[in-house]
């Protein structure tokens, strides 16, 4: 959740710890601090609140040394002020941390009781103290790092410099991720490519349990074991000017703008338009002999998920169960011999789906990922990678992670119906042809716009706004409510269309907005009926269909407001119906005047349980 960066170097350290802290502002967070090492102490500045508060306090009071490390908070254990803020420091050392000490009431009463005197009410201050506690009995930095790390219960990612040491930096890494990136007589360290993206690009992913001690020469690497280990420094494609909000006003329209480039990438991986077949990358199983596929994921992607286990079900005749990772974890599900268990994550870093990974690895279980960073921890745990090639997504909201996640699975989809023998060759090759004009269809809803941002005047002054929806198009009104709801704080809620009867019809009235997702497909009578009892009970109906669903919903009822999108196979209609509803929630919280790409309370990795 938090953002991490160190630096070993050979030049001043606290301006590129703070441009680097600022390409981790994506991942969320309430404070920010850095600490260097000048003439041999540590010395630190911290700031509650944006980087703007932290780079003012380093304006007026600047921080020398070559050696440092940065952080940005999203606040676990204790508030978002100062104090608790990172880094924390002792008069032998300082840290940062990702992450949780789910143990660290008893090591703070076990370092109470050797007189320690504790200034924050964070768990990351326990490890501190831990450290010095150490060093304090004669021990080394990296003796102390060895000794405390096992007594360290929970996920963490550390990063420590230490008073002296002019030359070191040492890492550490345990269910949160950490690289340590490889520069021309310097090293770094830090939550993701993206942080190290314009120093380096040689960069080295820690495994689970690793930890890392950084010269400006080079970096030796321990496994949880203490066994010294070679970890492959891979060249990262990440660049700094992947991440630039161009002529964008927020990342988040820009990512939805590129939408049709990124959903043709990944199309263009598995999808073969001359034979209009689907190549997925090697499966260590047999898709005809699967007896059912569980689909597990969080959020944005646990509604990606929703939409896959609709098209497994009706086209590949697959069995398909789902859940949120941070119940399937617990319930200790019985899992069938011969079972896939897929996990979708834009980061491939979230803890929830990490651990319930983990559990049904432990059930026999074939692992197979969706997941936007390849160098991730769910795509290393995994028995085969499904990649969605959506690049960098900063926007804490997810827009292009979701729709190449629902290409991929739509994709996935096609295989498996073939492999099972449940669709012929023509009906494949037709999906195939379908998938492929998703990009320019999607270019063509993007035209909608300036309509879009026009209705958003009618939505931003609702307190509620319902989402309606059937089959597929049932997990994008959960979509587009959760997106309503990130940016723009109003409260949203989606449901099926068909349930409206047994109970939230009672919450209509002509104050309520009601986005109705229908584009033409089996259940499109259905949900125009739907639609009838919504506009009869005073609901200002917003409907999203194509022109022909949209005229003949005209002939029987007026909605306040129609979208017309492109006809499209009702195959891949979720993918193409995502970008409109994307655009309202985005536009809506523009009017609302929110922070779009860094919306309150929320991050963009959830590395924490």
């Amino acid at each position: 959740m938090c953002g991490i960066i160190g630096i070993v170097g050979r030049q001043a350290a606290a301006p590129r710890l703070l441009e680097g802290l600022k390409r981790l502002e994506y991942r969320g967070y309430d404070s920010a601090g850095i600490a260097t090492l000048t003439e041999g102490r540590i010395d630190r500045r911290r700031a509650e609140g944006k980087l703007a508060n932290l780079a003012a306090r380093l304006a007026a009071k600047p921080l020398d040394g070559m050696v440092g490390i940065g952080h940005t908070r999203w606040a676990t254990h204790g508030v978002p002020n100062e104090a608790n803020a990172h880094p924390h420091a002792t008069r032998r050392l300082a840290l940062v941390h990702n992450g949780i000490i789910e143990n660290f009431h008893g090591l703070r009463d076990d370092l109470a009781k050797r007189g320690v005197t504790f200034e924050s009410e964070t768990d990351t201050e326990v490890v501190a103290h831990l450290l010095t506690a150490y060093l304090d009995d004669g021990m080394s930095p990296q003796e102390a790092v060895a000794a405390a790390l096992p007594r360290l219960e929970g996920a963490f990612a550390l990063a420590i410099v230490f008073a002296g040491e002019e030359d070191l930096l040492i890492g550490a890494r345990r269910g949160s991720p950490l690289a340590i990136g490889y520069g021309d007589g310097e090293m770094y360290l830090g939550s993701d490519a993206l942080a190290l993206a314009p120093l380096t690009q040689r960069i080295c992913y820690l495994d689970e349990g690793d930890w890392a001690v950084i010269h400006r020469d080079g970096a030796t690497v321990y496994d949880a074991a203490n066994v010294k280990v070679q970890r492959p420094v891979v060249q990262t494609a990440v660049s700094g000017a992947m991440i630039g909000k161009g002529n964008y006003r927020h990342f988040m329209l820009k990512e939805i703008y590129e939408q049709p480039a990124v959903i043709g990438d990944t199309l263009h991986a598995v999808l073969n338009p001359a034979s209009r077949t689907i190549t997925l990358p090697p499966l260590p199983v047999d898709l005809a002999a699967v007896p059912k596929i569980t689909i597990i994921a969080c959020g944005t992607a646990f509604y990606a998920g929703m939409v896959a286990k609709y098209w497994l079900e009706q086209v590949a005749r697959m069995p398909v169960e789902i859940d949120v990772a941070s119940e399937f974890r617990y319930r200790e599900a019985p899992m069938p011999a011969g079972g896939i268990a897929m996990f979708i994550s834009q980061s491939g870093e979230t803890a929830d789906t990490l651990a319930a990974l983990r559990y049904a690895k432990s059930q026999g279980q074939t692992i197979i990922s969706v997941v936007n960073v390849p160098e991730s921890s769910i795509a290393r745990e995994s028995d085969a990678v499904l990649p969605t090639l959506a690049g960098p997504e900063i926007g804490v909201a997810s827009t292009k992670a979701f729709t190449t996640q629902l290409t991929m699975l739509a994709c996935f989809t096609v295989a498996v119906a073939r492999a099972r023998g449940a669709i012929s060759s023509e009906r494949e090759a037709a999906l195939c042809v379908a998938l492929a004009e998703v990009p320019g269809r999607a270019a063509e809803v993007l035209a909608h716009d300036e309509l879009i941002e026009k209705l958003a005047h009618r939505v931003v002054e609702a307190r509620d706004v319902l989402y309606l929806g059937r089959g597929s198009s049932y997990p994008l009104a959960l979509e587009g409510a959760l997106k309503l709801k990130e940016i723009s704080y109003i409260h949203a809620e989606g449901y099926a269309a068909g349930e409206m009867k047994h109970g939230p019809i009672a919450l209509i009235d002509e104050s309520v907005p009601v986005i109705v997702i229908a584009p033409r497909d089996p259940l499109f009578d259905k949900t125009a009926s739907n639609l009838q009892e919504v506009v009869a009970r005073g609901g200002r109906v917003i409907l999203l269909s194509d022109a022909a669903g949209v005229a003949r919903i005209g002939r029987q009822v007026k909605p306040e407001a129609s979208i017309a999108l492109p006809a499209v196979d009702p195959f891949v209609a979720p993918i193409l119906y995502a970008i409109p509803v994307q655009l309202l929630a985005y536009h809506t919280a523009v009017l609302k005047g929110t922070d779009v790409d860094q919306p309150r309370n929320l991050a963009k990795s959830v590395t924490v349980e």
